[in-house]
């Protein structure tokens, strides 16, 4: 009983001495409030390699024991950081920073010594060395990692005055035909991404859209050959991002670019700008090409009742294009671990395409013989803008715990028209005069909302998960007009009239684990599931389309590092493919009323499995990239193409069957005598299916070879010499093949103005001055052949000017929306560990 009096009571005293401790002091006396006494904590910074100053980077001061952010400030120019007002205790400091290695460090300030100094202390590059190989000195041009290969486009002199088609055409692995059209290890079943982010313009004509991006404005492009759970299920053999040239800066920066040619003439202004935690860029290009005029030939053959009909047409067509880019985009970092970004994006061209062709149709059958003049005049206008809102959410707490929300609005219009003239050249026939034209309002709309979630279990485990939805809605309001030569005017055909409605929703979720076995074994293992929803209709017709479905697409990555700058991998994925505004419109386009195309809104996605091993490895200045791989698709998407008995023929689209491809690639990049740099590499592929084609089954199979080789040499640190040269094998059918693609360029740079300029000239096949291009078809009862020649040889000159400050840090910012998900036909993307 007195213990426990005894305690009672010197509790009471211990509880009535504090309080009375803490008692204000009174006029009248009483007790004096302790001193509360702040002080400051100061320090700099220093990058561990350069031993430069690191300016801009977040400083932030926690309370281990309240687990709270008290206080933050950013370092400055020169390196260096104060934090005001900071009560005497035990903190934790956290640096953190873009492109370097979190750190914390202990602090500990008394009242008899409430000012703390850190001194200067460094700050690792975080080039994490488990996830990839990075070529050391100045940044290459190409650059193996365990998920990608990157190609610095931006350090490739040859790219000045080109568009994003000529970029694509350097970059390892891929194949760009004339058109346009871009293919993965030969395949066309890829998906095109800018700066992480998908673009509505894609959806309709990825050549045209990869044309409207300046070449400048290009600084690399990441080739994802295995895809993990977190990227959208789309792209069956692969996805490309083009990551375009954002700089943050502390002051004002830009560049003025200008191109001017025989061929093609562009021109671009950069401006880029930042102050503490904030920043923005702009970019604004134009472009455009002078008429190319080249000669065409079409022939045709097909048996209608064991007779034989032919169509003959020889010709020119004069081509010309015009167009501009704009992109504005600003951040805001709150402080270390909340950031929000946006970016505005506005585009659009037109092209305009002209032909004059004579042309002679023999039908046995209906003993007619048709001698007669064919003219076109076909213009397109597409315009579009895309917006998007990052939120991104760093757990100070968790180093690599991440939430990212993000919204993104994409629009794409596109106004076609159509005109076609005939008249009769032997003046006997009067079903040949024609004078139609004909119309296609397009617009495609895109709203995406997505949420992802990343949690480090341990230094050696990290899952990431996420959702997203992507709401399609795409408009086509067609038309035709036939002139009455009674009342001279033209006349609406209400048959081939309407108004074309196509919804397309995707909801996906995925998760996905990264695991490291010791040093040297990693593991990427992870699904994803995504359900789709389709409706199509017609305004005047009852013909409606439905389709719902669901996949779920699991991926698997095993990487074993088998030295310091050497990695193999193994892998399996698989991949849906969906079709694009292409595929499906079923707009009828009568550029030549004997050969028309429409789409098939009624296709179903192909689905694909593809196995992989690879090796990469860098050893002295050479850096090697191998990997076998098995390709299976089913429900293949092909253009099939028919003849009816009116003499037409008539392509569309259809899912044909199976196809099966085995290959093997090989890149290499070797510096030479410091100064001279060799890249390239092959491509060979088999090209094996079998489909049904008007309930007859088809097989065709074929070996295809693609690859580049390109020899930079840099004679001083001013003078720079480019050369490049392409070769694509013919893109296969069931029915045949398309054109190959050839090309050789070359280039040399001059720096001047002490780096701030540039002069220098682009060369486009010397040795040619027109290109021909030649495919073939076959059907069960025809065979046709189509040839036409471009003119292609071309000179450039290009200017470049920087202005402002110089002295910025490269920072990438993009959206966490990649809308990876639509067959095209022709990010956080860091190492899977």
């Amino acid at each position: 009983m007195r213990k426990s009096a005894t305690f009672t009571l010197l509790f009471l005293f211990i509880i009535c001495f504090n309080l009375l401790a803490q008692r204000p002091q009174g006029r009248g006396g009483g007790y004096q409030k302790a001193p509360s006494i702040k002080g400051k904590i100061t320090g700099s910074l220093v990058d561990s390699t350069t031993n430069e100053p690191i300016a801009f980077v977040s400083v932030a001061l926690r309370n281990p024991k309240a687990d709270k952010i008290i206080t933050g400030t950013m370092t400055g120019e020169d390196g260096a950081f104060k934090l005001q007002d900071v009560p005497v205790g035990s903190y934790e400091l956290i640096v953190a920073f873009v492109g370097y290695k979190k750190k914390k460090i202990q602090v500990t300030t008394t009242p008899k010594k409430p000012d703390a100094s850190i001194g200067s202390f460094s700050l690792e590059s975080d080039n994490l060395q488990l996830d990839e190989v990075t070529i050391e000195g100045e940044r290459e041009v190409i650059e193996n990692r365990i998920d990608k290969i990157v190609y610095n486009a931006d350090q490739d002199v040859a790219n000045i005055g080109g568009d994003g088609a000529d970029v694509l055409r350097r970059a390892p692995l891929l194949s760009v035909d004339l058109e346009g059209n871009v293919s993965l290890r030969g395949s066309s079943n890829i998906q095109i991404l800018v700066n992480g982010k998908p673009s509505s313009i894609f959806a309709s004509n990825p050549a045209d859209a990869l044309r409207a991006i300046p070449a400048d404005q290009i600084k690399s492009v990441e080739v994802i050959t295995t895809p993990s759970a977190k990227y959208d299920g789309e792209g069956s053999a692969g996805i490309i991002n083009i990551i375009t040239k954002k700089k943050s800066v502390e002051g004002i920066a830009g560049s003025l670019n200008a191109s001017l040619g025989n061929r093609s003439n562009r021109g671009s202004l950069n401006l880029n700008g930042g102050r503490g935690r904030f920043g923005f860029n702009a970019t604004g290009s134009t472009y455009f090409s002078w008429p190319l005029v080249g000669p065409r030939s079409f022939y045709r053959e097909d048996l209608i009742q064991g007779q034989l009909r032919t169509l003959t047409e020889n010709g020119d067509q004069e081509t010309q294009r015009i167009g501009f880019f704009a992109n504005a985009g600003a951040y805001y970092d709150f402080n270390a671990f909340h950031s929000l970004n946006t970016s505005f994006r506005l585009r659009g061209f037109s092209s305009d395409r002209d032909g004059s062709f004579f042309a002679e149709f023999n039908d046995p059958i209906q003993d007619v013989f048709q001698n007669y003049l064919r003219t076109s005049d076909n213009s397109r206008l597409v315009s579009g803008y895309e917006w998007s809102l990052d939120y991104t959410m760093k757990f100070p707490e968790q180093e690599g715990r991440e939430l990212a929300l993000a919204y993104k609005i994409d629009g794409d219009v596109s106004d076609q028209e159509f005109q076609i003239g005939q008249e009769d050249l032997l003046a006997n026939d009067l079903s040949l005069f024609r004078d139609e034209r004909n119309f296609n309002d397009g617009n495609n709309q895109e709203n995406t909302i997505q949420i992802d979630y990343t949690h480090p279990i341990s230094k050696k485990f990290k899952i990431e998960t996420g959702a997203k939805s992507v709401l399609r809605a795409v408009n086509s309001q067609f038309s035709y007009d036939e002139f009455n030569t009674n009342t001279n005017q033209y006349e609406t055909d209400n048959s081939r009239t309407d108004n074309f409605d196509y919804d397309q929703d995707v909801i996906a979720g995925y998760l996905s684990s990264n695991v490291k076995f010791g040093k040297k074994w990693g593991l990427v293992a992870g699904a994803r599931y995504e359900t789709t929803r389709i409706a199509g209709r017609f305004a005047n017709q009852e013909t409606t389309f439905e389709n719902d479905y669901g996949n779920l697409l699991p991926s698997v990555i095993l990487s074993y590092k088998l030295g310091k700058a050497s990695t193999t991998k193994a892998s399996y994925t698989r991949r849906i493919q969906r079709p694009s505004l292409r595929f499906i419109n079923p707009f009828v386009q009568i550029d030549n009323n004997r050969d028309i195309s429409q789409g098939n809104p009624e296709l179903d996605p192909e689905l694909t499995d593809q196995y992989e091993l690879s090796f990469n490895t860098f050893v002295k200045r050479i850096s090697i990239n191998a990997s076998v791989y098995f390709r299976q698709t089913t429900g293949i998407i092909e253009s099939i193409l028919n003849v009816n008995d009116e003499g037409v023929s008539v392509t569309t689209f259809q899912n044909v069957g199976t196809g099966n491809s085995i290959g093997f690639n090989f890149f290499s990049s070797a510096t030479l005598f410091k100064i001279w740099t060799l890249r390239g590499g092959f491509n060979i592929f088999t090209y094996d299916a079998t489909g049904t084609i008007n309930e007859v089954e088809v097989t065709r199979e074929a070996l295809l070879f693609n690859g580049n080789i390109n020899s930079s040499i840099k004679l001083s640190d001013s003078w720079t010499i480019d050369m490049f040269g392409f070769y694509r094998a013919p893109r296969q059918t069931l029915q045949g093949f398309n054109p190959s693609f050839t090309i050789f360029s070359m280039g040399i740079q001059k720096k001047i103005w002490k780096d701030r300029g540039a002069l220098g000239i682009r060369i486009v096949e010397p040795f040619f001055e027109f290109k021909e291009f030649a495919s073939e078809l076959r059907g069960e009862n025809y065979f046709q052949t189509s040839e036409f020649n471009i003119p292609f040889r071309s000179f450039g000159i290009n200017f470049s000017y920087k202005f402002g400050k110089l002295d910025f840090k490269q920072r990438r910012r993009s959206s966490k929306i990649r809308n990876t998900d639509l067959k095209q036909g022709g990010g956080d993307e860091g190492s899977q560990f």
